[in-house]
């Protein structure tokens, strides 16, 4: 990931983790992975992304 300013939609971030829209919806609705809305439109900061995938690795180990 290169732009931590980037904003990603919600098909980008499932693409990305490889992961289904049940669990991706799941994890904005958790606060797990940070956004926010626009109108009806979910908006995911790249940052928040990759901090997601930081935290996973670190629980992992």
């Amino acid at each position: 990931m290169t732009d931590n300013n980037e904003i990603m939609q919600i098909e980008e971030v499932m693409e990305y983790l490889n992961i289904g829209k049940n669990t991706m919806y799941g994890l904005l609705k958790s606060g797990e992975l940070n956004a926010f809305k626009i109108g009806k439109v979910w908006k995911i900061p790249r940052k928040s992304v990759e901090e997601y995938v930081e935290k996973a690795l670190k629980k992992k180990t």
